[in-house]
């Protein structure tokens, strides 16, 4: 995909009484736009976002920079003692009220993520967009000598159950005037890398899926799906694909979170179906 947001893509003409209404001649960003956008305070007022694997690294600190914005965040995670602590920390700064939902992505089943839907709907009555940023590495070894249980795992928490729960969460994302829908992907998910296996294989399949959702749905909803590539940052996932180097010369999350809070605000209506990378190479 180029670095150019599609022109083709569309905007309403009148938001919120027509949330339904397919966007028309919305401007393009670049993804230099994205990466360095400014928001504005409060740009993501009103809006109610689920962030998986909320409770470290990344989606960590996403779902605080996203409450700091004025969102209700949704805190999905495997270990409640880590949504915990982030709960506390937004509400610590005065960030509304979040909600923590513990869901195991390995184990959860599509019938769990419904009920998951109806939750949301009946507690909260709103969602606006999904960050799904949980994600497993795997084993770093050729695809000959992979273990298989363990390419099920990995291909279980990094694919197969973001795309459940996308379309589980689907209703409630139409529903929405302008949804937003932010895979993570990899520098080896769009260009695989020789040994890192069942990592690359399912974030080039995470690009695969925006891709297909994007032309299934850009005529006929309000949704937008894109993909981001954090690039080489500071977190226990780096430090394990990375064991000699140094964390220190790696940007942190806050210093990324512009793109992650562009794509979620309406700023970024026009953008679809794009894979934006945080860290582009010089």
């Amino acid at each position: 995909m180029s670095d150019h947001t599609n022109q083709s893509a569309s905007q309403t003409e009148n938001q919120q009484s027509n949330p339904q209404t397919v966007q028309h001649s919305m401007p393009s960003l670049t993804h230099d736009d994205i990466r360095h956008f400014a928001a504005p305070d409060k740009c993501l007022d009103g809006k109610t976002i689920l962030v998986t694997g909320a409770g470290d690294g990344i989606g960590r600190v996403a779902a605080l920079t996203y409450a700091r914005y004025g969102a209700t965040v949704l805190l999905l995670g495997r270990t409640s003692s880590k949504l915990e602590y982030v709960y506390d920390e937004i509400e610590s700064f005065g960030g509304k009220q979040p909600a923590m939902l513990p869901m195991n992505l390995e184990g959860a089943t599509y019938a769990e993520m419904q009920k998951l839907e109806n939750l949301i709907h009946r507690e909260v009555g709103q969602l606006d967009g999904i960050l799904h940023n949980a994600g497993m590495l795997g084993a770093l070894t050729p695809l000959e000598m992979y273990d298989v249980d363990m390419f099920a795992q990995v291909m279980k928490v990094n694919f197969t159950s973001t795309f459940m729960l996308t379309q589980a969460l689907l209703p409630l994302l139409k529903d929405a005037p302008h949804g937003s829908i932010v895979f993570t992907s990899s520098s080896v998910g769009t260009h695989p890398r020789a040994f890192w296996g069942a990592y690359a294989l399912s974030k080039q399949a995470v690009e695969g899926m925006s891709d297909i959702f994007t032309q299934e749905t850009q005529n006929t909803t309000n949704l937008r799906f894109n993909c981001v590539n954090p690039g080489g940052t500071r977190t226990n996932m780096r430090a394990h694909a990375y064991p000699g180097e140094n964390p220190m010369s790696l940007k942190t999350p806050d210093d990324i979170m512009a793109g992650y809070v562009c794509l979620m605000s309406d700023e970024s209506i026009g953008v679809r179906g794009q894979v934006v990378e945080l860290q582009p190479k010089d």
